[in-house]
């Protein structure tokens, strides 16, 4: 076991040249990276990313965000991973392990992208005692079904399965707006365009993104519960290119939305859920910016959103595939460094 700490490193290009970025101090072997980032808006704010999704590449479109925020915002950012036991590598096949959930007890914001996750109670009890306490919450797609538990039905937490009965639609739908409902877009065959929700146009999350787009197929819903608000209509299009054309059969339905959740600490927490979060969606640099704008709103700094904020890219983007088992094999959150 190597105990030697190293220091990650970001160069960004600024008008005085090449500016040392410090990541952070991180174990080679550990299984989380934090990015400290620097100066900036977000300077003193700490934003924990929770992925586990063995589908859409939420392990390589979330550290991306994370670094987004972190160079170019200023946000303290952790990227939290489903790891392999054996040989701790990311594995988002693993759906009973994602170490270093502690570290939601100092964030200030939870950024969630999970898939039908069965987490021991150790580590759920972070996620839901975060949930409770009034913080903000922004979930992605799959985040609308988290969990779901098969084996250990006595949990406490099991009730937050997206199937549960009692707890109609578990975690997603009590707590984000809604749960799994289906596709309806076609899946692999229809894109969506993000079309801003009338009356919405000058709401904060929107500020600059013009040209939201993904390939993405349009989820379906059934119902938004509480006091949610579509954002983003999501339109239907006939292809997986921008510029194919509408499928004027099926209109549009909400593909992001704000509402508040309050949890048992009675505290009503902000929370903005989008079921956008295909790994090819994050290369759309109005999509890039909804969910930086969202996670200034959700920690009460809309103020601070600039007319474009700079959402850049940061070093190589270019997630597998999406499907499960196609994620790639043998890194380690180390390797997710710059």
């Amino acid at each position: 076991m190597r105990n030697t700490k190293r220091t990650l490193i970001f160069w960004a290009l600024t008008p005085m040249g090449l500016t040392c970025l410090v990541g952070g101090n991180a174990q080679a072997d550990d299984p989380w990276i934090v990015f400290e980032g620097k100066d900036g808006p977000g300077k003193g704010k700490h934003i924990v990313f929770v992925t586990g999704d063995e589908e859409y590449r939420s392990e390589e479109s979330m550290p991306q965000l994370a670094k987004i925020l972190a160079v170019h915002q200023g946000f303290k950012c952790t990227v939290l991973w489903a790891i392999n036991k054996e040989d701790g590598t990311i594995d988002p096949q693993t759906l009973d392990n994602i170490p270093g959930l502690e570290a939601l007890e100092t964030a200030d914001l939870m950024v969630i992208f999970t898939r039908f996750r069965e987490l021991p109670d150790e580590q759920m009890k972070c996620i839901i005692d975060y949930t409770n306490s009034g913080r903000p919450i922004v979930g992605l797609r799959t985040a609308t079904h988290a969990f779901s538990y098969r084996e250990n039905l006595d949990s406490p937490y099991a009730k937050y399965s997206f199937k549960d009965a009692e707890f109609e639609g578990g975690y997603g739908r009590q707590v984000l707006g809604e749960t799994w409902a289906g596709h309806y877009g076609h899946h692999n065959h229809e894109s969506t365009r993000g079309v801003i929700a009338e009356g919405m146009e000058n709401h904060p999350i929107v500020r600059g993104c013009e040209d939201i787009w993904g390939p993405s197929d349009v989820y379906d819903i059934t119902t938004l519960t509480g006091d949610s608000k579509p954002i983003v209509m999501g339109q239907v299009l006939v292809g997986m290119n921008p510029d194919d054309p509408p499928n004027t059969e099926k209109p549009a339905r909400p593909i992001a939305w704000t509402k508040t959740h309050t949890g048992t600490e009675g505290k009503a927490a902000r929370v903005f859920t989008t079921t956008m979060g295909h790994g090819g969606d994050l290369k759309s640099e109005g999509f890039r910016r909804l969910l930086v704008n969202a996670c200034y709103w959700g920690m009460g700094m809309e103020d601070q959103i600039p007319a474009r904020a700079k959402v850049d890219l940061v070093g190589e983007y270019d997630p597998n595939p999406i499907g499960t088992g196609k994620h790639k094999t043998g890194l380690k959150p180390s390797d997710h460094g710059i």
